[in-house]
């Protein structure tokens, strides 16, 4: 017995040895392999980006990673995010690969610094780099003196972070901002604009592996072989924020906002519709603080809101809703489809004539219920019980009582000489003081 106990746990044992050698666990994998943190950054450069750039950062950081790959693809965005977002970068303990990517994506505007910031760049084929020149928040050319300005000190900030490449990079990132040239990833993979061009992240990862970067001014070389890949995905709030780049759901939620402050206008006392309408313009008002929009819009919106506001007060039989609803279709085009950045959206003529079609519909029916309740009569006092049908609860002879309206009410006969006895259906015919006179319903 023991001698096969023994046996059984040498068999065991080597069982293990072998399978722990050709199959190691997932805990040796994951402490042997380096970790490669990704993060996806797609749509302009907002607020929201620099914060979700930042957490993923900050993760790597805490996990130990071997670096971070930043799959960029925006049209660009404001220089002061760029910026932050470039601080980011440049002061994380972690490489930072961007790589802007996938086939038919761009790093546009800001896109082209936030690229050169990182550590390494790559590109994947068919993308696009470049067309750098500040333009104003509304996407309109800015005066002489500012641009100027603007661009001497994006040119030195491309030549900084650009400082180990070769002449000609440096040239052309330049001509990015001075002239809004553009390239492909080919042609800035030739002058070494970026380090790779990559097809998808598992070549970037074999691309990178033995490369040597620069961080905090300390040479460090990338091992990505057997690399654990880690996805960063956005958070539902950086997602929901991520919403308000899009005009068309900004637009609905302008929408969605005036009518429910209409609503709460035309039928007060509840909370519901006011609360709903404060919370979407709230958002609406703060999506322009990401999203090109020209405000001169706000005036014919604003102005929309007024003579809805009219009709409620001096009804006009749709005479001023409709001029409202012009007002309005003419405001949400004005302030977003006159304004117009190369990879903003505008939003959808379809959607703003519908959706101001259902606003002036929807307005139309509150306000009718409205009308209709302020002309119904007083339902209390004595027109209110003048016809109700009670029932006898205490016999009428001559005098008696009756349930009528849910109350118990003092009852005689119209006719003095009729008796009514209990569970008698009766109407009330008129009202005395505290006593109502009935007769039999026939």
């Amino acid at each position: 017995m023991m001698r096969i106990l023994r046996l059984i746990l040498l068999v065991s044992g080597l069982t293990l040895f072998l399978f722990g050698t050709l199959y190691p666990s997932a805990a040796q994998r994951d402490g042997a392999s380096p970790l490669v943190v990704v993060l996806k950054a797609d749509g302009p450069v907002t607020s929201v980006m620099q914060g979700y750039i930042q957490r993923g950062l900050q993760v790597a950081s805490n996990e130990g990673a071997q670096m971070v790959i930043i799959e960029l693809n925006t049209p660009g965005g404001a220089i002061s995010v760029m910026n932050e977002i470039i601080q980011d970068i440049r002061a994380s303990e972690v490489p930072v690969i961007v790589y802007v990517s996938p086939r038919g994506a761009m790093a546009g505007s800001a896109g082209t610094l936030i690229t050169l910031a990182g550590h390494a760049s790559a590109m994947a084929p068919e993308t696009a780099i470049g067309a750098a020149s500040p333009v104003g928040m509304q996407g309109e050319d800015i005066g002489e003196t500012i641009a100027a300005k603007e661009k001497e000190i994006l040119r030195a900030t491309v030549r900084s972070l650009a400082a180990r490449r070769p002449p000609e990079a440096i040239a052309l990132a330049e001509d990015t901002i001075e002239t809004a040239k553009a390239a492909s990833a080919q042609e800035a993979l030739e002058v070494g604009l970026v380090d790779f061009i990559a097809t998808d992240l598992n070549d970037l990862l074999r691309q990178l592996d033995g490369f040597e970067v620069t961080v905090l001014d300390q040479p460090v070389t990338l091992s990505t072989q057997f690399a654990a890949v880690r996805e960063v995905p956005p958070t539902f709030v950086e997602q929901a924020l991520r919403l308000l780049t899009d005009p068309n759901i900004v637009f609905l939620l302008l929408t969605i906002g005036v009518q429910a402050i209409l609503i709460e206008l035309s039928n007060p006392g509840g909370w519901v519709a006011g609360f709903i309408g404060v919370v979407c313009l709230a958002l609406v008002f703060y999506s322009f603080g990401i999203i090109p929009v020209n405000l001169f819009g706000l005036i014919f919106i604003v102005l929309a809101f007024v003579l809805f506001i009219l009709e409620l007060q001096t009804p006009t039989n749709g005479a001023l809703t409709v001029a409202a609803v012009i007002s309005f279709v003419t405001g949400a085009l004005v302030l977003f489809n006159s304004v117009r950045i190369p990879g903003f959206p505008a939003v959808s003529v379809p959607l703003v004539i519908g959706a101001s079609a259902v606003l002036a519909v929807t307005f139309l029916a509150f306000m009718g219920y409205a009308l209709r309740a302020l002309k119904t009569p007083v339902a209390m006092g004595k027109p209110a019980l003048i016809g109700q049908v009670g029932v006898v609860t205490k016999a009428i002879d001559p005098h008696g009582m009756v349930q009528v309206a849910g109350e118990l009410w003092s009852a005689e006969a119209v006719d003095p000489r009729e008796s009514f006895p209990e569970g008698v259906r009766v109407e009330v015919v008129d009202v005395e003081g505290l006593r109502v006179k009935v007769r039999r319903v026939q």
